[in-house]
């Protein structure tokens, strides 16, 4: 009696949604939330924005938008109405576009002028800040199917080592999210989650309106996952596990054929993007200061900026992301960097301080020509805000002054000088060096401890294969690790084995603990997805007994093989595309940044020569008639140009914004969604591709201006 009153107390607690009482929700429905604000806290603010301003006022929208809009709602896991998101955009829009014509009353009232490039840029603004709400949805599921798509194969793995023991897709789809990091894993979740919630009868049915959602995307995935439902209805044990074994080989040859046709369609989308996006704005640079001159000065250097600073790297980020978006899936690295007892040095503040304190001096000397100019700090190093070159003993650039700032109508104009041009090039240095800096601090320990992790997995498959041996003859787990130790000395696999057999024998830790502890677990030390997997699966099987153990192991092995085959294939095939696109950004694009830095100098340089000499009458009769020069200098006036100080500057920061881009887009192209990779990557480029550009600028720039200065000198 106590027992039936049990049992129907708990069925009312199961069904209590559907009576409308007020109950907790089950462990399931419990876990998934707290999951879902874990693993998507980014996606969790975007929901919010999109309930609160979102929920303002309600905006139809067309059936076609409703649909596209929710289904990339529905796979990035968006709790949120199509009607809400757009309504976020367009209110989002108004707020900006209201905010930039505030400012521009301001400035009318503050100046007495139209400022209708203020007004401009506020509009464009606007249309970005509605573009950027509007495609958050197809935005927030493309980035999620990317990191998603990099977990299928292990996913596969996961369910099919399982069932090669326990024919039960639930337990294995359980398993599998237990296991698998997010996305993937969320997915699985939501799986018992639809269930739980009663929207679908069964697991099955669930999972298979779930993988609906990939068909479009990933269709060996799809394959797998039937493969492995029929094997179900196999009544033949051999047939049974025939067909598990081929449904990792479909998902595996899918993979590898889709990466072949990407690596052979992205080389011209990457070769238009050089082109369009770094080679034609660098060029154009160079026609700048001489066109800003035959503009009468309607170009400004904070036009220049914004242009090459904001726009066109937009423009660039905006390419990438659909030479991205177009990535198969089902390939990449698994990160589990959270894993790692160094994720806390990730995470850590620290290195910004300290790679601020670094770039600090020379952000500090890229702007002293304005200090110079426009403060009070040469009075105070009793110091004169200009001078010469032959003031400070280089004399071969004549009496070219070194900041050159001009003044005309009570104010100043410049720097036009060669040596404001030197000084510039340490701001780029300088914010280059932050990054590059910080980014090493972050990163460089745990890149060695993948590295080290990488040479472990390649000599890992040997050993798993002998441990399954050992398992197979009997030999308890516990014991095996203890006698592959023997055979395994002075190979990197022994540091794993013997920190699993330290924790067996003198810690007395279980099989789980000694390997997965969070405080001195073996895989710590050894953040390896291959590794990680491995030893979950062992752990469950050696539940069902050392046999299955034993052939799960030597399973895995053979998976892991034919896994590893498949990768060396792909990184063959994005080896070219990979290194040419490394090489345009760590070496073309910073040389020809640097010769138009120098180019646009020794044009200034030339006018700036010109100027002197005739407005101190140095030109004689001869050389005024042939050519009448002095009209260049009227025609070009020197104080109308943008200067090649600000120039500089908005080319420096271009090529440290490329670098970020086009990094982020090579380690995504090569190994999906990998943040240790990405920051690893952009410290190590950042550096190279600086310090040549620091280099071939400051050559450009002495050279081709003391070869102008020359040339002009003698016409004097």
């Amino acid at each position: 009696m106590v027992n039936d009153k049990a049992n129907i107390e708990k069925i009312f607690k199961k069904y209590a949604r559907e009576f409308n009482e007020d109950q907790t929700a089950g462990d399931v429905s419990r876990e998934y939330s707290t999951f879902k604000q874990e693993a998507m806290p980014q996606l969790s603010k975007y929901e919010r924005l999109c309930k609160s301003v979102g929920s303002f006022i309600n905006i139809r929208i067309s059936d076609r938008d409703s649909e596209r809009i929710g289904k990339s709602l529905s796979i990035a896991h968006i709790n949120a109405t199509p009607s809400q998101a757009f309504s976020l955009a367009v209110i989002s829009t108004l707020i900006a576009f209201f905010i930039g014509l505030i400012g521009f009353v301001v400035i009318y009232l503050a100046t007495e002028t139209f400022s209708l490039l203020f007004l401009f840029l506020s509009l464009v603004f606007s249309m970005f800040i509605f573009y950027y709400f509007y495609s958050a949805p197809e935005r927030y599921s493309m980035a999620y199917r990317l990191k998603a798509s990099s977990q299928m194969v292990p996913c596969i793995l996961y369910i099919v080592i399982y069932m090669r023991h326990t024919s039960n897709l639930e337990r294995a789809i359980k398993f599998a999210s237990e296991h698998l990091q997010a996305p993937l894993a969320f997915d699985f979740k939501k799986i018992f989650w639809d269930v739980e919630t009663g929207k679908y009868s069964t697991i099955k049915e669930s999972l298979d309106a779930y993988l609906d959602t990939w068909r479009d995307y990933s269709l060996e995935f799809i394959e797998s996952f039937h493969l492995i439902e029929s094997s179900l209805y196999e009544s033949d044990e051999g047939r049974r596990k025939s067909i598990l074994e081929k449904a990792l080989d479909v998902i595996l040859d899918g993979v590898y054929e889709k990466m072949l046709k990407y690596s052979h369609s992205v080389r011209s989308p990457l070769t238009n993007l050089y082109m369009l996006g770094i080679v034609l704005p660098t060029l154009g640079l160079a026609l700048l200061p001489l066109a800003s001159t035959l503009l009468q000065g309607m170009i400004k250097w904070y036009h220049v900026l914004l242009f090459f600073n904001i726009i066109i790297p937009f423009f660039v980020y905006y390419m990438t992301s659909n030479i991205l978006a177009k990535r198969p899936g089902g390939y990449g690295e698994s990160e589990i960097l959270e894993m790692s007892p160094l994720y806390k040095k990730y995470t850590d503040k620290k290195p910004y301080l300290i790679a601020f304190f670094i770039a600090l001096p020379f952000l500090l000397i890229g702007i002293s020509p304005l200090l110079f100019q426009y403060t009070g700090l040469p009075g105070l190093l009793g110091l004169n805000p200009d001078f010469s070159f032959k003031e400070i003993g280089l004399g071969f650039f004549g009496d070219i002054r070194f900041f050159d700032f001009k003044e005309i109508n009570g104010g100043f104009v410049g720097p036009f000088g060669i040596g404001a041009i030197i000084l510039s090039l340490f701001i780029p240095l300088g914010v280059a060096f932050f990054f590059s800096i910080s980014y090493t601090l972050k990163t460089k320990e745990l890149v060695k401890v993948r590295d080290e992790s990488k040479r472990l997995e390649k000599e890992f498959v040997s050993s798993l294969f002998q441990l399954g041996n050992r398992l197979g003859d009997g030999v308890p787990a516990e014991v095996a690790f203890a006698r592959i130790l023997e055979n395994v000395k002075g190979t990197s696999t022994e540091n794993f084995f013997r920190t699993v057999n330290l924790n067996l024998q003198q810690r007395g830790m279980s099989l789980e603990e000694s390997i997965f502890n969070k405080k001195v677990g073996a895989i710590l030390y050894f953040p390896s997805a291959l590794i990680s997997t491995s030893m979950k699966i062992l752990v469950e099987s050696v539940k069902k007994g050392l046999k299955v153990a034993a052939l799960s192991l030597m399973s895995i092995s053979q998976y892991v093989k034919n896994i590893d085959k498949i990768n060396e294939r792909l990184h063959d095939l994005l080896a070219e595309v990979s290194s040419d696109m490394k090489g345009n950004m760590t070496f073309l694009a910073p040389l020809l940044a640097g010769i138009v830095v120098g180019l646009s100098s020794m044009i200034t340089t030339i006018l700036s020569k010109l100027t002197g000499l005739f407005s101190s009458n140095l030109a004689d009769s001869a050389v005024m008639g042939s050519g009448n020069l002095q009209i260049i200098t009227q025609i070009f006036d020197l104080t109308k140009m943008i200067p090649p100080y600000y120039l500089q500057i908005a080319v420096g920061v271009y090529i440290v914004e490329i670098v970020f881009i086009l990094t982020n887009a090579l380690v995504g192209i090569d190994a999906g969604v990998d943040k240790l990779k990405e920051k690893s990557e952009i410290a190590s480029n950042l550096k190279i591709a600086i310090l040549l550009y620091f280099v071939t600028a400051l050559t450009a720039v002495l050279l081709l201006s003391l070869l102008a200065g020359f040339a002009v000198t003698g016409l004097g």
